[in-house]
């Protein structure tokens, strides 16, 4: 699984992994961040501010936590779109009856949303997993409506000493170890790390958002293991996008 992070037609088998993951995923995660993983979404949904209370994209939603998270907190109505759909069906009992929420089992590089249609992105630990990620960003500023929040929580390639050394013990020795024995798929949780160096820098991933028109900027979270990067939708331009395989800008 580990050689799957930089290939560009790795998503199928990525899917795969996810949907098999899917049943122990949350549980997973809540022992692996030791709970942290959910104060980093709510730091996440403040950063949308007032798109919040409107109509907000979840961009690679799992298991549903944000979507849970935005539904409670009085959003408008949601859209819930994933590649893996075990994990969209592993969330569903987060939401109560009637919540308004469109779930869509579709790829980030093709969103069936329309154009200027949403006030917000939030996207938690998912966009490293999207191949040709220039094409999922130019989705994204397709749309948003200019004015419009994009929030990413991820793992970047860090910089920093001390995030190098954190994540190098952590995602590469502990993660494994203890995914792989709390859902039996220790090559899923392998997976991680090598995705991690496989993907962007912080400030690699704010140039390839501002240069399609999302204004970026963003920040370590506590631990600094994660980041919250905050993008703006600049007024709508048109932006053409080749299928190059390449991610970075």
């Amino acid at each position: 699984m580990p050689a799957l992070a930089g290939s560009p037609d790795r998503a199928p088998r990525v899917r795969e992994m996810f949907d098999q993951i899917a049943p122990r995923y949350d549980l997973a995660n809540r022992v692996l961040s030791l709970g942290l993983d959910q104060w980093w979404r709510r730091q996440a949904i403040a950063a949308l501010k007032d798109c919040a209370q409107g109509d907000v994209l979840d961009l690679c939603a799992g298991t549903l936590d944000l979507t849970a998270m935005l539904v409670a907190g009085g959003t408008r109505q949601v859209h819930a779109v994933d590649f893996a759909e075990e994990m969209l069906n592993a969330g569903r009992a987060k939401l109560p009856p009637g919540a308004p929420v469109q779930i869509v089992s579709a790829d980030a590089r093709d969103l069936p949303l329309p154009a200027q249609s949403v006030d917000g992105i939030i996207c938690g630990f998912g966009l490293r997993n999207v191949p040709e990620l220039h094409r999922a960003i130019a989705e994204c500023a397709r749309v948003l409506r200019p004015g419009g929040r994009l929030v990413v929580l991820d793992f970047f390639v860090p910089q920093s000493a001390l995030s190098r050394a954190l994540q190098a013990s952590y995602n590469r020795v502990l993660v494994p170890a203890i995914g792989g024995l709390v859902t039996g798929f220790r090559d899923a949780y392998s997976y991680l790390g090598s995705s991690i160096d496989a993907f962007m820098t912080r400030g690699e991933f704010e140039a390839l958002c501002t240069s399609l028109g999302i204004t970026a900027r963003g920040r370590e979270m506590l631990p600094p293991v994660a980041s919250l990067v905050v993008g703006i939708r600049q007024p709508a331009t048109v932006v053409t996008v080749q299928a190059t395989g390449q991610d970075k800008p």
